[in-house]
């Protein structure tokens, strides 16, 4: 059995989807509130936060997944997230589960240096040192050989479904609203963005692949790298519409955080936006040359259509 950890978010359920079609159809889905994905999915309701419910959810599966998200809120990374990794951990070492963790990349230097399996954390911020704790955890239990894991690590999504980005909320949500499009910062860095059915695809087939353990992995993006006013130029030419956008510097978006919650989570991010972010995945195209990556202009050929629907 294999047994998704933080069902139901687009990640999870992508992935729920990829491990029906390709590697087993004995699937957990665990979570406070879990649903189907494929008709023949076991539910497992639990909170992360509870040892007993997480042992219990860990329990009888080959290999678990970790794709568990929390809302943009620090405080509540900072309480939450290193007691479901240590619950997670010792769950899977318990029960000689194989763990696959699904990682970002907020613990690395937010600049623009090239970003590799062996970039050091350097986290700034109270997300970046939460993420960059949760992965040492891992990290540090792995070197013990104390569990058989793997990290799978991807930079900034964008995507169908539920989708959940600075990407996809100020440009692909704003185009479905029909409202402005924003862009962070700058509209001439060079942005490295994956495809969220492409993460799920990778992430499955590393967790199915047994000397791709004990590793860190960089999960496949299009190298074809675009600036956001290159994005938004392909973008208009697939909606066959010219689509305007406006860029918020960093005093508004500081000035918008004295009133907005949420602008006021995102201001540790929005550093990176000020460089070129090249998130390298070469580890994972050498080891894995037919997995077939979602060009861009696929990806939002695809976005488009489900907005249509």
């Amino acid at each position: 059995m294999q047994t998704i950890l933080g069902a139901n978010g687009q990640i999870a359920d992508e992935l729920a989807k990829e491990l029906h079609r390709n590697y087993t159809t004995d699937i957990r889905l665990v979570g406070r509130n879990p649903k189907k994905i494929n008709e023949t999915d076991q539910l497992f309701t639990a909170n992360l936060l509870d040892k007993e419910a997480t042992d219990k959810a860990v329990a009888g599966s080959e290999i678990a997944y970790l794709t568990v998200g929390l809302p943009m809120n620090a405080k509540m990374w900072e309480e939450q997230f290193p007691i479901m990794m240590k619950n997670v951990i010792d769950a899977c070492i318990k029960h000689k589960t194989k763990l696959v963790f699904f990682d970002n990349t907020y613990m690395y230097a937010k600049n623009n240096k090239p970003q590799t399996e062996e970039s050091p954390f350097v986290p700034v911020g109270q997300k970046s040192t939460v993420r960059a704790k949760m992965a040492t955890m891992l990290l540090d239990e792995m070197n013990k050989k104390n569990i058989e894991a793997v990290i799978c690590r991807a930079p900034e999504f964008y995507g169908t479904g539920k989708t959940q980005s600075i990407t996809n909320t100020l440009i692909f949500d704003n185009i479905k609203q029909g409202k402005k499009l924003k862009v962070p910062i700058k509209d001439n860095t060079k942005r490295t963005l994956i495809f969220t059915p492409d993460a799920s695809r990778a992430m499955a087939l590393i967790g199915n692949t047994r000397n791709a353990y004990n590793q860190t992995w960089h999960l496949p993006s299009d190298d074809n790298r675009f600036t956001y006013k290159e994005m938004i130029k392909l973008t208009s030419k697939i909606y066959q519409k010219e689509l305007n956008y406006s860029v918020i510097k960093m005093w508004q978006f500081k000035l918008g955080s004295l009133f907005n919650k949420q602008a006021k989570e995102l201001q540790e991010l929005l550093p990176r936006y000020k460089y070129d972010n090249i998130f390298i995945s070469d580890k994972f195209k050498k080891q894995f040359p037919d997995f077939k990556i979602t060009t861009y202009q696929e990806a939002i050929t695809h976005i488009l259509k489900e907005q249509k629907q």
